[in-house]
């Protein structure tokens, strides 16, 4: 929250200073399932948070740490119950475990209507 604030004390209420806050966010925490939890090392969680600014936008891994070795993506995929993880490459656990988050998250939110 103090992180949002500075943003928009920063940049205005907006989508710039919800990007600020949210790129913040990755870069201490992680997403698993339909919940933030904190990572081990401080730093950013994919080569959106890391590029320098002007530089050109990449694709995001949507709060998934894409930084993190293969062992640590493998033991996120195993707790969110994905399936072939372990014939996976580093990129395609990635990509399943943002899908995975965002089934998760769905669930939650549709459970709490």
């Amino acid at each position: 929250m103090e992180t949002h604030d500075a943003a928009v004390e920063e940049y205005g209420e907006g989508r710039r200073a919800h990007q600020t806050a949210y790129a913040a966010l990755k870069h201490s925490f992680e997403k698993v399932g339909d919940h933030w939890e904190a990572k081990d090392e401080r730093g950013p969680s994919d080569a959106q948070a890391a590029q320098q600014r002007g530089q050109r936008p990449k694709e995001t891994a949507g709060g998934v740490d894409a930084n993190a070795s293969k062992a640590h993506l493998l033991e996120v995929a195993a707790r969110l119950d994905v399936r072939g993880r372990t014939r996976m490459t580093k990129a395609e656990l990635v990509d399943a475990i943002d899908r995975a988050n965002d089934r998760a998250s769905r669930r939650a939110r549709e459970k709490g209507r």
